[in-house]
């Protein structure tokens, strides 16, 4: 007779918050593409990040975030390729981000690979979007606008529902600020996108 071996509950990694976990870049694909439900993001130097699902508030204004943006896209598909909040990208300086909306030209879309496409795309979009939520750190925020427009972006908003406030990055520029704005343009980067912030500040 055969005995069923004994079933085992998983079992569950906690990160202490002052203990960094270095991978490489092969170890950081494999975990991820172990890890669907999780959105994991890798510096520079290898430190695994782990951000935590969103509130609600926070994922009702990233939809519609990316509704805007995809509505836009649907009508310019000619002019490139719009991403949501499980995308991520291979940075030029080898970290790997997931902008919360990105969009990158055709013509640089299309010279990648089949293969390239599939994974994470080894590039920086020319546009992105970071929606801070109520964990994050703005700090932390800013130095991440920052690396994207390091690593080749044209265009950067950093919008900040609860000081209904936007940072806006562009290449060799100082970063402006703006208060309360209604609408965001995406300017000659994304020409005739405008961001209506009703719902996002709302």
């Amino acid at each position: 007779m055969v005995q069923a071996s004994p079933q085992r509950n998983p079992l569950f990694l906690q990160i202490p918050k002052d203990v960094a976990l270095t991978v490489t870049s092969e170890q950081f694909a494999a975990l991820a593409a172990a890890n669907h439900d999780l959105r994991l993001e890798r510096t520079a130097t290898g430190t695994l990040i782990m951000n935590p699902p969103t509130g609600s508030e926070t994922g009702r204004r990233n939809l519609s975030l990316s509704t805007q943006l995809g509505n836009w896209y649907e009508a310019n598909e000619s002019l490139g390729e719009a991403f949501d909040s499980s995308t991520g990208f291979e940075l030029p300086n080898g970290a790997n981000r997931s902008p919360d909306a990105s969009w990158v030209r055709r013509e640089r879309w299309d010279a990648l690979t089949p293969e390239q496409k599939k994974t994470f795309a080894p590039l920086c979009p020319d546009f992105v979007v970071e929606l801070r939520s109520e964990t994050d750190h703005l700090t932390d925020l800013r130095a991440k606008m920052q690396e994207y427009m390091d690593n080749g972006a044209q265009l950067g908003w950093l919008i900040d529902p609860k000081h209904k406030q936007v940072e806006i990055y562009r290449i060799g520029q100082a970063v402006e600020v703006l208060k309360n704005p209604s609408t965001l343009s995406g300017e000659m980067i994304l020409p005739g996108f405008i961001l209506t912030l009703q719902r996002i500040f709302g």
